[in-house]
């Protein structure tokens, strides 16, 4: 396996994502962090500690379970951990946060959950969306808005973000699909 970006960069990375958001939004006033569990949790949750420690500012911050919504499990294989967002959506910016980007039915799955979300949270202006790494290959038309890194890779290949929370490490590697290792 073969380490693409070490702890150091990983944070670099999160800053500037944090950055370029504030920026495209004119600051952070209506704007909403939601991480798709489970890798995506933690990139919002960083996201949310460099706007805290940079400006001062308090972001909201969900979690959104999108097993339900997936179109290639199924249901009775699910473990369904639950969607967590305690705040009004409506009128706000969402910035879906995840670790990567491929095919492009995690995406489609987190739409379809939030707006399923809106007749009890309300409808949110614009939602955004946040990728780690961006690694190519979609079957579904969706881009994001804000990348970590682009990683052009084969479809045997394999990424894996890593997380100190989740893996008790940071960084992103590539594999050529043939270790049995995540």
């Amino acid at each position: 396996m073969k380490q693409i970006l070490d702890g150091a960069a990983l944070g670099r990375a999160i800053r500037r994502l944090a950055h370029e958001i504030e920026e495209r939004n004119g600051g952070l006033e209506g704007v909403a962090l939601v991480g798709i569990r489970t890798r995506g949790v933690v990139v919002a949750e960083r996201l949310r500690e460099v706007f805290r420690e940079q400006s001062g500012t308090e972001v909201p911050l969900g979690i959104l379970d999108i097993t339900l919504y997936r179109d290639d499990i199924l249901s009775c294989d699910a473990l369904v951990k639950g969607t967590q967002i305690d705040f009004p959506i409506g009128g706000k910016t969402l910035v879906l946060c995840d670790d990567v980007l491929y095919t492009g039915r995690t995406v489609r799955a987190a739409i379809s959950a939030v707006m399923s979300l809106s007749s009890t949270l309300g409808r949110p202006d614009r939602i955004q969306l946040l990728e780690m790494v961006d690694r190519g290959h979609r079957e579904l038309p969706f881009r994001a808005d804000f990348i970590g890194k682009n990683l052009p890779t084969s479809s045997s290949e394999k990424v894996f973000v890593r997380f100190r929370e989740t893996d008790g490490e940071d960084g992103v590697y590539l594999s050529d699909g043939s270790d049995k290792t995540e």
